[in-house]
């Protein structure tokens, strides 16, 4: 019931802000001589990957559900424009980095997208220009994957902190699904090394 009144919604997409602590995940960054970004969706997709409902994706009328997963960035190319790229998620951290490195360097250069049509996707959207207190995107019936998306992380005395903005399609998962990612998303942050 809950499936069929949600795909009937003209705004089925539903948005949460959360302030994180990625103290540990600038200290990685800084240590390892790691990407903050690179590290986040690491993070993001170790976290997601273990959640069922960010496996089943609503299109059309129906829930599709995939095998594997993918966290998709978007690149500046150096034709000034912006190229996507669909990372595969894997716990392995030195995988997806070298993954992430290589695929975002391929984009920027050819200004071709490389997406994985067989993967449930992850969206992502870095604004590191500015701090940002939240983001709501706007809602297109082609795009029903979750988002994760933030600003700048910002410099307290003794921590950082980011304010990340998660949006998801309620009929791919409800607010209890969306607030435990969240929750297990701080956990898989302040676990990196």
């Amino acid at each position: 019931m809950a499936f069929e009144l949600w795909m009937k919604s003209p705004m089925p997409m539903v948005t949460l802000t959360k302030t994180f602590d990625v103290t540990r995940l600038c200290k990685v960054s800084r240590k390892r001589e790691l990407k903050f970004n690179m590290l986040l969706c690491w993070c993001i997709g170790k976290t997601a990957s273990r959640i069922e409902e960010f496996y089943m994706l609503p299109h059309d009328g129906k829930l599709y559900k995939y095998d594997h997963m993918a966290i998709n960035v978007i690149v500046d190319n150096v034709k000034g424009g912006l190229s996507f790229c669909d990372i595969a998620v894997t716990d392995d951290l030195e995988q997806f980095n070298a993954n992430y490195l290589h695929l975002t360097q391929t984009i920027r250069q050819t200004c071709q997208d490389i997406l994985d049509e067989d993967a449930v996707i992850v969206g992502t959207s870095a604004l590191t220009g500015t701090e940002l207190d939240s983001i709501v995107n706007q809602y297109s019936s082609q795009f029903n994957n979750p988002m994760v998306m933030w600003g700048r992380y910002r410099k307290h005395w003794l921590k950082e902190t980011l304010p990340i903005s998660f949006q998801f399609h309620h009929a791919q998962m409800d607010g209890s699904h969306a607030a435990r990612f969240l929750e297990e998303l701080q956990k898989t942050i302040n676990s990196a090394r």
